[in-house]
């Protein structure tokens, strides 16, 4: 498959995530092309966490509890969906510079994994929910003093012959200009 084809056709996959369990070793393979993302100066500025299959339950049940009470239903149903998490931290450089360099190369992993996850009919959904920010939630992942969640991917395999539909794009001709 062509890479071109590959960015075309991947899709966020939100939900109906078939039962299977997603193995840490698939996790890891994925993470071990995922990391030859550009990164200056290869600072590779990520951390991860893995919230397996087996341990999603028990997971969802302390993340829960970030919210108020009265979401704790509709957080639960939304979360137990996917077949397991991966939690992608980045170290904060103090340096604007470096921040943004950092950033940006996290967020090319979080890409690259992405499309090897396609290519492995494992679906993938990448997440900035409000707990992102919230230090309980930091507290449950161990998030430290200078790191920053990027993303929360929530796994899980799908029917990939009938994946979400494409939504249409801006051609790029409508955002290109020519310096005069």
């Amino acid at each position: 498959m062509s890479i071109a084809k590959v960015i075309r056709e991947r899709r966020s996959i939100k939900t109906d995530y078939k039962p299977d369990a997603v193995s840490e070793e698939l996790v890891l393979e994925l993470l071990n092309d995922a990391v030859y993302a550009p990164n200056h100066g290869l600072r590779e500025p990520w951390r991860f966490v893995f919230v397996s299959t087996e341990k999603k339950k028990d997971f969802v049940e302390r993340l829960i509890t970030v919210y108020p009470p009265e979401a704790h239903e509709k957080r639960r149903e939304m979360y137990s969906q996917p077949a397991a998490y991966l939690i992608v931290i980045m170290k904060e450089d103090p340096r604007q510079k470096q921040w943004e360099e950092d950033f940006s190369a996290v967020n090319c992993l979080i890409q690259n994994f992405q499309l090897l996850a396609w290519e492995r009919d494992l679906g993938v959904v990448w997440k900035t929910n409000p707990h992102n920010w919230d230090p309980k939630a930091h507290a449950i992942l161990g998030v430290q003093p200078g790191e920053k969640i990027v993303g929360f991917l929530h796994l899980g395999f799908f029917d990939k012959e009938n994946p979400p539909a494409a939504r249409k794009r801006t051609p790029a001709e409508e955002k290109f200009t020519r310096f005069e």
